[in-house]
């Protein structure tokens, strides 16, 4: 009996792999590009739909009730994965946020440059912490929460080395709390980093695989 050329090469293809995700539909309550690209990174697909708060009411609040700079990463997490959880039914909702503290000061983005090289003065020569946190929020109810951190040793900067960075750097220093990128341009001014990659970038990843592994969300 003749052979089916086409049953031959239908049988010869590798089959799909299993897919890795297993849960309900995810979605990143955030606008930040190195947050979504470390979850691509891992292989999820996701929706972004950014969270609508006031951060610095968030923040207000939290402190007149006596909350420390080192939480506070973790409450803006919760408060976004839960606005937007309240918008998407059904949906696991991914909030994140990380602030820079030195002692119990938390700085927040500069607003222009000239607020980019007082970041940078104020932070040369001195360690500080990146703390970052995430929440799992579903239909508006808080699931779970973690956070982690860096500790980031700046080394001391002159006014020239601060001037040749900025001017390097570009607005780009105003995309972060420290004024700086880690990952790239902003390595030039540390002298020690101890922390993980992902946690400097602003989202705790193997925290974050590992409790959807918990709940069967993950394959692998």
């Amino acid at each position: 009996m003749p052979i089916d050329e086409t049953a031959r090469e239908s049988a010869a293809q590798p089959l799909p792999p299993p897919p890795l995700w297993r849960g309900p539909r995810l979605v990143l309550a955030s606008s930040s590009a190195g947050r979504a690209a470390l979850l691509r990174s891992a292989g999820l697909d996701f929706a972004v739909d950014p969270a609508r708060l006031d951060e610095r009411a968030v923040e207000e609040e939290f402190r007149r009730a006596g909350g420390a700079a080192s939480g506070l990463a973790a409450r803006l997490a919760e408060a976004k994965a839960i606005e937007v959880s309240a918008r998407h039914p059904g949906a696991l909702c991914l909030g994140a946020d990380q602030t820079l503290t030195l002692g119990e000061r938390v700085l927040h983005k500069p607003k222009d440059m000239a607020a980019a090289r007082d970041h940078l003065q104020l932070l040369a020569g001195r360690v500080h912490r990146l703390i970052s946190a995430f929440c799992f929020a579903r239909n508006g109810r808080a699931l779970f929460q973690a956070a982690d951190e860096a500790r980031m040793a700046m080394r001391p900067l002159d006014p020239g080395a601060l001037s040749l960075y900025l001017s390097l750097a570009g607005e780009a220093a105003l995309a972060s709390v420290g004024a700086y990128q880690a990952e790239g341009l902003g390595v030039h001014l540390f002298e020690r980093i101890e922390g993980d990659h992902a946690t400097i970038i602003g989202l705790p990843l193997l925290p974050v695989l590992a409790w959807l592994r918990r709940q069967g969300y993950l394959a692998l």
